[in-house]
């Protein structure tokens, strides 16, 4: 059964016009109201009919590169990467595209927006980065958006974030279970056995695949999972700093904290300094993904380093086809543990 842009409009509860209007993008629209419509546009795989349906099955020039926060180094550091490889041979204006950094906040429904507004640009590549949505839902829907993205010859390439199997997609997967792992056996080698963990957002791949890698190195070491010594929190220096003080009035005989990323990790090297604790002689500390700034913290941070643009720029190649995909669409990506001065043994 056809749907035609009536259904769409019922769906969106606005008017035909309001459709219209959203999807020639020649009419300004509330952005609540242009979201909602877009979210139609995708539940009920709603295309153009005639000249415009045949031209979507044709790619342009652009490529969209959906970031977290472009704030984050981390989001900052591959998005430049991925955007330096996607010139060339191969473009219609010079031999260039142009990229489109989409910043979702975090959020589910904006990913799945900037999704549908770059299927109907007929987008030539589409970039994500970093970890996915652990809702159930919102999977469902992306594996469904992804596929049709690539039925529709835009290359997907997913960076830093698990496979999407059956979509197409090509994925560079952090091995962030084994990173989250080695971090916690380095602590546990140095004779910690209360160890503070500052985890990521609870909905969030890498943040279960972080911590899944630090419990299994506890399991293995034989140290109890005391859940008193895991909080939760998003990846800012704020909330590293509180959850600091949340994990030190839980455990006051914690001798180590891992950080879920370099940034939280900032934050609980401050909220030590100012309750008067030494790093790493009183409380040591640890990070994730090795950040520019980790390096030049005082003392230096211990944290495992992701080859963040080492990674970009290979999912920019492949999402402009200058490199063959991984064999089987799929490749992991290791970290390696960088020991610096922010750990040692415990007090």
């Amino acid at each position: 059964m056809t749907v035609t842009l009536a259904d769409v409009a019922a769906r969106a509860q606005v008017s035909p016009a309001t459709v219209s209007r959203v999807l020639n993008g020649n009419y300004p629209v509330a952005a609540a109201t242009r979201e909602r419509v877009l979210r139609a546009v995708d539940d009920l795989d709603y295309v153009l009919n005639g000249p415009a349906s045949a031209l979507a099955a044709a790619t342009s020039d652009l490529v969209g590169i959906l970031v977290n926060d472009i704030a984050d180094p981390f989001f900052g550091i591959i998005a430049s990467a991925v955007q330096s490889e996607i010139g060339g041979p191969g473009g219609r204006a010079g031999g260039e595209r142009m990229a489109v950094v989409c910043n979702t906040g975090g959020s589910p429904e904006r990913e799945l927006t900037y999704l549908t507004l770059l299927q109907r640009q007929r987008a030539a590549a589409v970039v994500l980065t970093g970890g996915a949505s652990e809702d159930a839902g919102h999977a469902e829907a992306m594996t469904r958006k992804l596929r049709r993205l690539t039925e529709a010859g835009t290359r997907v390439v997913l960076c830093g974030r698990p496979p999407s199997p059956d979509t197409g997609a090509v994925a560079l997967a952090f091995d962030n279970r084994g990173g989250g792992r080695r971090l916690t056996e380095h602590l546990l080698g140095l004779g910690h056995r209360r160890i503070g963990y500052i985890a990521g957002p609870r909905e969030r791949t890498t943040t279960r695949h972080r911590l899944e890698g630090h419990r299994a190195a506890l399991a293995a070491h034989g140290v109890e999972d005391d859940p008193a010594l895991t909080v939760h929190s998003p990846y800012d220096r704020r909330s590293g700093y509180d959850t600091t003080g949340e994990l030190l009035r839980r455990a006051p005989d914690l001798t180590a904290i891992a950080a879920s990323n370099d940034t939280v990790a900032l934050g609980a090297c401050a909220a030590l300094r100012d309750k008067g604790l030494r790093i790493p002689a009183d409380v040591s500390v640890a990070g994730f993904d090795d950040l520019p700034f980790s390096i030049d913290a005082a003392p230096a941070l211990t944290t495992v380093r992701l080859p963040l643009h080492e990674a970009g720029a290979r999912a920019g190649r492949i999402a402009m086809g200058k490199e063959e995909p991984p064999p089987g669409g799929v490749a992991t990506v290791h970290g390696e543990l960088m020991v610096r001065g922010s750990t040692g043994g415990p007090r």
